[in-house]
C-alpha cells in the first residue's frame, strides 16, 4: 500500500490521467476527483499529500474548495497546486505572489508540473500569518470592549458619586427632622 496521496481535483479526465502519467514514480498513491464536492470529501477523508486543484469545476468550484482549505489550519498545510487555463480568473480571485500555493497554467509539461510541486512542498511549510481583516476584527472587537469597559467605569464613578450625594442629602434632612420634632 502506498504511503503517500496525491489527490488530483479535476473535471477533465484527460488532465488527471495526463498529471497522474507526468508524476515521477514513487511510493504514492494518485487520487481522483472529477468536481469540488468529490474533491472535498476525498480530502477530508483521504487526508492527501498533495492536493493538486483545478480552480474551475462543476458542483463546487475550486475557488470554493480552496476556501474551505484555508479555513483548517490542518489542510492548509497540504502542499497545494492550482491549475487552470485561464490565470486571470485566478488572479481576480487570488492576488499574486500565490505565497502558500504554487501555480501551473495549462496546459503545462512535465518539469512545469514537478516544478510546481516542489515549490507548493517548500510553500506548505511556512508559517502562517493572521488574516488582515481577522487582525482588523480582532483589534476593533477588542478596543470595542475596552471602549465599553471604560464608559461602564465612568458609570459606576457617576452613580457613586451620586449616592453620596444622596447621603448627604439624607444627613441633611434627618438633621432637619430632629430639629424640627423636638
Amino acid at each position: 500500500m502506498a504511503q503517500q496521496k496525491i489527490l488530483v481535483i479535476d473535471d477533465s479526465g484527460v488532465i488527471r490521467a495526463k498529471v497522474r502519467d507526468m508524476l515521477p514514480t514513487g511510493n504514492f498513491e494518485v487520487l481522483e476527483a472529477k468536481d469540488g464536492l468529490e474533491g472535498m470529501s476525498l480530502i477530508k477523508k483521504e487526508n492527501p499529500n498533495l492536493i493538486m486543484l483545478d480552480f474551475i469545476l462543476p458542483k463546487m468550484s475550486g475557488w470554493e474548495v480552496f476556501q474551505e482549505i484555508q479555513k483548517s489550519v490542518i489542510l492548509q498545510k497540504i502542499p497545494l497546486v492550482l491549475m487552470s487555463g485561464r490565470k486571470e480568473e485566478v488572479t481576480d480571485k487570488i492576488t499574486e505572489p500565490f505565497k502558500y500555493f504554487s501555480f501551473v497554467e495549462k496546459p503545462f509539461e512535465k518539469n512545469q508540473l514537478v516544478a510546481a510541486i516542489k515549490d507548493a512542498m517548500q510553500k506548505s511549510k511556512l508559517p502562517r500569518e493572521a488574516p488582515p481583516a481577522a487582525a482588523a476584527v480582532a483589534s476593533v472587537a477588542s478596543a470595542a470592549g475596552s471602549g465599553e469597559i471604560a464608559a461602564l467605569n465612568d458609570k459606576v464613578n457617576k452613580l457613586q458619586a451620586e449616592v453620596e450625594g444622596l447621603k448627604k442629602q439624607l444627613i441633611q434632612l434627618a438633621t432637619f427632622v430632629r430639629q424640627k420634632v423636638k
